[in-house]
């Protein structure tokens, strides 16, 4: 019987290299029982799916011996297992460098007189040890490389080239291109390093600790060993460790790292408080009401830290060119080098393998295998220090595909926060009756419409007799039935007088309506109030300004409120009183209008809406701080209720994907630059390697810039 493949995810320790990272991906995906692996070098960790612990680490220590393998279920967070940077280079490396160059300059320096004296033996032991000295751990992966008949990675070239140079006697310049490369590298990891603590620090809000009441007093212990129904103390100025609800206290807390909001919420007894919020003025206890592995943070931590392993197509592209480039380039460098000789009158080999030796140099592809997947992870870890959840790199480039946008109406693009604002009595029908007959309808549904009947019937102080209430009868799209003190009950829309043929004298209104009927005879109606969100017009704007061309609204109210709506915001077109079935069927037909690679998103609440946020290109829950259902739905989580989010996701997007462009468009470019110089004998060896390294730095430094957010709604 054939055992079970299960999703797993580990660290990488000592993984340093990109390339490194491509062939660990590409050999597991080749081995026999292991599926799906993604090697994500942003974030040092490994998603695969396997049937055991130990086939993971075996598999890994044969493709890359080095790389250590840690299983995430230790507890290592991304801040846990980045290689430590302290402001200082590795002192061993360092030394070296420094005893390579002092060899080297003694050579440059001594080289006429070793040549005038005939101490050739002498000079190239020193050239030797130099070469050695800097490039040790070179050699030594370039042969782990050729001992698995791997024979292109960044040390074969720079082996080759290196090698190559030492034997058409180009000592200085073999030397000084391991030199240059080691310091390059150097760089080059404290770069990356860098970008990894910063984009790390964006996401550093899981709670470490919880100090729990016992019989013995308060101790302190891990989040994760915390039961439901225990009470832990939260002091303040420290994270708030497990969802719960506040027993003793009354504070504020700062929720930025759940929705990126600033703004503190007030807490009082009664109150609920959620993991990773940050507790601010004054001591709360709290009893839990989550285990830590089901709270909001923990689903939120795991979100970001899986998103990378979800590739963009354009991370995935890079990948797979790298794979094919490196081959082409040694073949195109040994053509440079003998074919020119051979077809040339008086051409030299030496000047031709060199210039082929500096087109190797410079044709190392580590700028692009790093710098992307950065790129979408800073973009990732941006929108989540922002309260938006992006649950891929694929994520980010379709939202930055978008052209159409749809929008639920209610809890989306209003507040869903239900007020009865007016009742209108028929046929002498007093408005506490009228009230009274639709709270008899509605008591049993836990809709936000039924609940403001029912908050509103309250505040009269009359009495339902809930006795009376019988064959109740929930009226898909319409409203609902029942039998009142021995009278038929009909609360609900237009559709539905007209389905019961009951006899009313007005259709149209510009808000959401309930109409009552007792007996098939209209006793009135009464109007709901849903307030517009103060940010909805200011977000449509923005949207516009972010390349949407079309802007929808879908709602099951009347076409007069969603008319009314939609003219306020400006929108290009709305659909009104639609059943949950006819929302996909209308959405399926704005989605074909569009044109081939242009995306639709569509934005909801992610629990009735997710029909169609399963069927949109980006599906985008809003206000899901807390619901479970939510985060599992949609493509995009906001964790406020706000449809500004929605343009900010788009801008982030936008601005990943341009960083991302101008890496592979500079990498491009000065590669392509001094390939061609060194084709033509224009470009030295020295300036091969500075351009590779430089470029791979300069591709690093820009993926950053991802992190410095300006003005978010802006494209």
């Amino acid at each position: 019987m054939l055992e079970e493949l299960k999703p797993r995810k580990f660290a990488l320790r000592n993984l340093d290299c990109a390339n490194c990272a491509a062939k660990i991906e590409k050999g597991l995906n080749q081995r026999e029982g292991l599926e799906n692996a993604v090697v994500d070098f942003a974030t040092l960790s490994l998603h695969v799916k396997s049937s055991n612990v130990a086939q993971v680490v075996a598999a890994v220590a044969d493709i890359e011996p080095d790389v250590e393998v840690v299983a995430k279920s230790e507890r290592v967070g991304l801040h846990e297992h980045t290689k430590p940077v302290h402001g200082k280079f590795p002192k061993n490396e360092v030394m070296g460098l420094v005893a390579a160059i002092l060899l080297l300059l003694s050579q440059i320096y001594l080289e006429s007189w070793f040549h005038h004296k005939n101490l050739l033996s002498l000079e190239l032991i020193i050239v030797l040890g130099a070469y050695l000295t800097a490039g040790y751990n070179v050699l030594l992966g370039a042969w782990q490389t050729i001992r698995r008949r791997e024979f292109f990675d960044e040390n074969v070239l720079m082996v080759i080239a290196t090698v190559g140079a030492l034997a058409i006697h180009a000592y200085s310049e073999a030397v000084g291109v391991m030199v240059f490369y080691k310091i390059g590298e150097l760089f080059q990891d404290r770069a990356v390093d860098g970008s990894r603590r910063s984009i790390a620090a964006l996401l550093a809000t899981r709670p470490e600790k919880a100090v729990v009441k016992t019989s013995e007093g308060f101790r302190e212990t891990v989040p994760e060993s915390v039961d439901i129904g225990a009470t832990i103390l939260i002091k303040p100025g420290e994270k708030i460790p497990l969802d719960g609800e506040v027993l003793s206290g009354t504070s504020n807390v700062d929720a930025s790292a759940l929705t990126g909001e600033s703004v503190p919420i007030s807490v009082v007894p009664g109150g609920e408080v959620m993991a990773g919020q940050v507790n601010q003025t004054a001591a709360l206890t709290v009893r839990v009401t989550r285990r830590f592995a089901e709270s909001s943070i923990a689903k939120i931590m795991d979100l970001v830290e899986n998103a990378t392993a979800r590739k963009a197509r354009t991370e995935k592209f890079i990948t797979k060119f790298a794979r094919y480039y490196t081959p082409a380039v040694v073949l195109i460098a040994a053509m440079i080098a003998f074919l020119p000789p051979l077809l040339i009158a008086d051409a030299s080999f030496k000047t031709w393998i060199y210039r082929a030796l500096v087109l190797l140099v410079i044709s190392c592809p580590c700028a692009l295998v790093i710098s992307i997947p950065l790129g979408y992870f800073a973009g990732i870890g941006l929108a989540s220090r922002s309260g938006i959840l992006v649950k891929g790199s694929n994520f980010i480039d379709a939202l930055a595909k978008l052209k159409t946008v749809v929008f639920d109406k209610t809890g989306t693009l209003t507040e869903g926060v239900f007020k009865v604002s007016e009742i209108a009595t028929h046929n002498g029908y007093s408005e506490n009756q009228v009230l009274e007959f639709a709270a008899a309808a509605e008591a049993q549904s836990n809709h936000p419409i039924a609940q403001s009947i029912l908050a509103a019937f309250s505040q009269t102080g009359l009495q339902l007799d809930s006795q009376h209430i019988s064959a109740h009868e929930n009226l898909a799209g319409q409203g609902v039935k029942a039998s009142y003190q021995n009278q038929e009950i009909l609360v609900g829309n237009d559709h539905l007088l007209h389905s019961e043929s009951v006899v009313h004298d007005r259709c149209d209104f510009d808000s959401t309506v309930l109409h009552v009927a007792v007996d098939n005879q209209y006793a009135g109606y009464i109007i709901i109030g849903d307030q517009i969100r103060p940010d909805a017009k200011s977000t449509i704007e923005s949207l516009r300004k972010n390349g949407i061309e079309k802007v929808v609204m879908l709602t099951g109210d009347n076409a007069c409120a969603a008319q009314y709506v939609s003219k306020q915001l400006e929108m290009d077109e709305f659909h009104a009183d639609l059943l949950p079935e006819d929302k996909v069927r209308i959405f399926e037909k704005i989605q074909a209008q569009n044109q081939d690679g242009e995306g639709i998103a569509f934005v909801g609440d992610g629990i009735n809406d997710a029909p169609v946020i399963a069927r949109a290109d980006v599906g985008i829950a809003m206000g899901a701080l807390g619901s479970d259902a939510a985060i599992e739905t949609a493509d995009v989580v906001l964790m406020q209720d706000s449809p500004q989010k929605v343009a900010e996701a788009i801008s982030i997007a936008h601005k990943t994907r341009r960083i991302v462009w101008q890496n592979i468009g500079l990498a491009f470019a000065i590669k392509g630059f001094f390939i061609l110089m060194g084709s033509l004998g224009m470009a030295s060896m020295w300036e091969a390697v500075f351009a590779d390294m430089g470029t791979a730095l300069l591709a690093v430094i820009n993926a950053t810039r991802i992190l410095r957010n300006g003005n978010l709604t802006s494209p």
